[in-house]
């Protein structure tokens, strides 16, 4: 049995940001930091989390006077941050800038008194921070779609000043077709100048099509609440491969695997390579062969962290003296830096410093309960 990896797969920029804003502030505030909603939607990495002291909220009213607060990566509408700011609570926004991008376009088209589509999954955290951005008291107002049967029942009050946004983890395939119907019912509407759906939701959708046409069955690791794994697993089957959706290697069955030669392995942008090594793992153990990984699009995206959490980039400190935080100068790819999730002790001065390699890494086993995760 081959096992063919997906590249890329698992963690984006946005997401890396996020669990490090947690990370960074339980080093530096200590427990407990609270986190609006899940920071980002895996089960693992929330676990982790939680274990180290963030507790995650899904309204501000859970969230004590004069503490800290934390915007998941999804986003949050100008309602909550109203009320964060009359609450005085301190505020660390792990918003994706990829969603605080399409957050501006909302702002203003809201602002010109034009009208806006947005082309989501309704419940979604993401939407309803986006839908959220909209103030009608210009007299326009902001519409919900998720499929073209939507688009032919929608009313709108002005097409002729009418623009259209996106969520960022959605189906490239399905989106298009939206747009295309959104086109030919309101010839008059306007795109965002560049594409709404993230780079990483593109780039790993082209990496799952790519997997799935060399393989008979691919396996997607995330959770079942993470959008974008839930759309890698769909568009594997839509190319005619099977597909399942696994939070790890405790979800796996054997008996999916009778009669399939080849598994294709991906990750959603929530899910930590940890997960996939994970899954390997138990494959060998089922007799597979050592994996391959395919060629693919090479990311280097990073966003800045908030100033006060920001490391000081001039110290250093000897991983052998403690808890230490990885960094690294492109000469380790970032699924191999996931890979190691290293347990990382509570500490205000955890500073980074460079590893370098020069073989073959041992393999990794995930960290147990309770200890620290770190991208």
């Amino acid at each position: 049995m081959q096992i063919k990896l997906a590249n890329p797969r698992g963690f984006c920029a946005g997401v890396d940001r996020a669990i490090e804003i947690v990370n960074r502030a339980l080093d530096v505030f200590g427990p407990p930091i609270y986190v609006r909603h899940e920071v980002v939607h895996n089960k693992f990495v929330v676990e982790n989390l939680r274990n180290r002291g963030a507790v995650f909220v899904e309204e501000l009213d859970q969230v004590p006077d004069d503490t800290i607060v934390i915007f998941s990566a999804h986003g949050v509408s100008q309602a909550v941050r109203k009320e964060a700011e009359n609450r005085g609570l301190k505020v660390f926004d792990a918003t994706c800038p990829l969603v605080t991008k399409v957050h501006m376009e909302v702002v203003r088209y809201s602002r010109d008194g034009d009208e806006c589509i947005l082309i989501g999954h309704e419940g979604h955290p993401e939407v309803e921070g986006t839908m959220g951005q909209y103030d009608n008291a210009n007299g326009g107002d902001i519409y919900l779609v998720e499929d073209e049967e939507d688009v032919a029942a929608l009313e709108v009050r002005n097409p002729e000043a009418l623009h259209f946004v996106t969520q960022t983890t959605l189906s490239m395939d399905d989106t298009s077709k939206v747009i295309d119907a959104l086109r030919a019912k309101f010839p008059h509407i306007k795109g965002p100048r560049k594409n709404d759906i993230c780079y990483a939701t593109q780039n790993r959708q082209d990496a799952v099509k790519d997997l799935a046409d060399q393989c008979d069955l691919v396996l997607v690791v995330g959770s079942p609440n993470s959008s974008n794994s839930n759309r890698l697993r769909e568009l594997a089957e839509r190319m005619g491969t099977p597909g399942y959706l696994i939070d790890g290697a405790e979800d796996l069955k054997r008996e999916w695997f009778e009669g399939k030669n080849r598994i294709g392995i991906t990750a959603g942008a929530s899910a930590p390579e940890v997960l996939v090594r994970g899954v390997i793992e138990q494959l060998r153990e089922w007799g597979a062969e050592p994996e391959v990984e395919l060629d693919g699009r090479e990311e280097n995206i990073t966003f800045s962290m908030p100033k006060e959490l920001r490391v000081k980039k001039k110290q250093k400190k000897n991983p052998a003296s403690g808890g230490f935080f990885i960094g690294a100068k492109g000469q380790i790819p970032r699924q191999l830096l996931q890979a190691l999730a290293i347990a990382v002790p509570a500490s205000p001065d955890l500073t980074p410093f460079e590893l370098k390699y020069s073989s073959p890494l041992p393999a990794i086993t995930p960290p147990a309960t309770g200890e620290a995760f770190r991208s």
